[in-house]
C-alpha cells in the first residue's frame, strides 16, 4: 500500500503566535502519526503544489480572494477574534488547498491508495466570502469542487467537533455534493441544525447530526450507520472526502464530546466503506488542538484504513445523543420517501 502526504511540513508560515491553539507544531504532531501507525515505509511525498486562482475561485469569490491576498501582504491582523493572518499566511493557505487538489490528482493518476492532507490552516468554517474559526480557505472544498468539475460526486464526511459551515454553505444547493457532519450543539459556530438538509436542487444532501456535550463515538457511529449510509447508498458517491478534526476527542481542550483515539479507526472504517474503491478516499486534516492526541488520533486513522489496527486507547461509549440520532434518522427516511 502507498500512503501519498500532501501538506504544508516545511512551508508553513502561517504564524498564529506562541498562544493560539491552531499552531504551527500542529503538523508536527499529525505526521508523527504516521509513524505510529507504521506506515512510514509506506509513504510517498507529493510535491509542493499552490492552489491556481481559478481553482480557488471555484468556491471562493474573486473579492474576497483578493482581499485576503491584500490584507496578508499589508501586514496581516485579526480577520476575526479567532482567526489572524500574517504576511505568509495567504501562500500557506495556497499551499494548504493545493495539497488537497494534489492528493486526488494522485489518486486519481493511480500513484498510491489512499492519501493525507496535512494542511494548516483548517479549512471547513471558510465560506465562499469569508475566513473565521481558524480558516482562511475551504480546502476540502477546492478539492471537491475540481472533482465535481471533472463530473465527480463527492462526498465529505466532518467529524470534527465543529460544524463545517463553510463547507455546507459551499455546497448547499449542489446536487454533486453529499455533506454530511457530526458536530457538538450548542456550540461554535450555531450551525449544523437537524432541519438544514440542502437546498432545492439537492435535498437530502445534507446530513447534519448535532450531539450534545459528553457524547461517545457509539453514538457517531450509529449517526454513519443509521443516518448517512441510506444516503450515501443513493447517491453513490465517487469519491469520499473526510474532514478530519479530532477535536472531539475527550482530551481536547475546545470541547466537550467523549471521543477517544480508538473511535477514529471505527470512524475512519465506516466511512471508508462508502467509496466505492479504497483509492478514493483522502483524508483532510481539520481541527484538533491537543498535540499526543493529534498524533495518536490520526495514527489510528491512518492505520484503520491501510488495513490496520492502532489504538492508543479502546472506543468510547454510554454517552447521550442517541435521541438526535433517532430524529436525524426519520427526518431523513422522510426526504427520501421511506417508510
Amino acid at each position: 500500500m502507498t500512503l501519498l502526504v500532501a501538506g504544508v511540513e516545511g512551508m508553513d508560515h502561517h504564524d498564529t503566535g506562541p498562544h493560539h491553539p491552531e499552531r504551527p507544531a500542529r503538523v508536527g504532531a499529525a505526521m508523527a502519526g504516521i509513524a505510529e501507525a507504521g506506515l512510514t515505509e509506506t509513504v510517498v511525498r507529493l510535491p509542493p503544489r499552490r492552489a491556481e486562482l481559478a481553482e480557488l475561485e471555484r468556491v471562493h469569490g474573486a473579492a474576497y480572494l483578493g482581499a485576503l491576498e491584500r490584507f496578508c501582504a499589508a501586514g496581516g491582523g485579526d480577520l476575526d477574534p479567532d482567526t489572524p493572518a500574517v504576511p505568509g499566511s495567504w501562500d500557506t493557505a495556497r499551499l494548504a488547498a493545493g495539497a488537497g487538489l494534489a492528493a486526488v490528482e494522485a489518486l486519481a493518476a493511480g500513484q498510491g491508495e489512499l492519501a493525507f492532507v496535512v494542511c494548516r490552516p483548517p479549512g471547513h468554517h471558510a465560506g465562499a466570502n469569508r475566513a473565521m474559526g481558524f480558516c482562511l480557505l475551504n480546502n476540502v472544498a477546492v478539492a471537491a469542487a475540481a472533482l465535481t468539475a471533472g463530473g465527480e460526486r463527492v462526498m465529505i464526511v466532518d467529524w470534527d467537533v465543529h460544524h463545517g459551515n463553510g463547507t455546507q454553505d459551499i455546497f448547499w444547493d449542489d446536487p454533486r455534493v453529499l455533506y454530511v457532519s457530526t458536530h457538538e450543539a450548542p456550540f461554535y459556530p450555531g450551525t449544523g441544525r437537524l432541519g438544514d438538509t440542502g437546498g432545492p436542487a439537492a435535498p437530502g444532501l445534507t446530513v447534519n447530526v448535532p450531539l450534545p456535550a459528553g457524547a461517545t463515538g457509539d453514538v457517531l457511529r450509529r449517526a454513519l450507520d443509521e443516518v448517512a449510509a441510506p444516503v450515501a447508498e443513493l447517491f453513490a458517491p465517487h469519491w469520499v472526502l473526510i474532514s478530519a478534526g479530532y477535536d472531539a476527542h475527550r482530551d481536547d481542550p475546545l470541547a466537550d464530546l467523549e471521543l477517544t483515539s480508538g473511535d477514529y479507526a471505527d470512524l475512519a472504517r465506516t466511512v471508508a466503506a462508502f467509496a466505492p474503491r479504497p483509492d478514493r478516499v483522502v483524508v483532510f486534516l481539520e481541527g484538533g488542538y491537543d498535540l499526543g492526541v493529534l498524533t495518536n488520533s490520526v495514527a489510528a486513522t491512518l492505520a484503520a484504513l491501510a488495513g490496520g489496527d492502532a489504538r492508543p486507547e479502546p472506543a468510547s461509549s454510554g454517552g447521550p445523543g442517541g435521541g438526535v440520532v433517532d430524529a436525524a434518522r426519520r427526518i431523513h427516511q422522510q426526504l427520501r420517501g421511506d417508510r
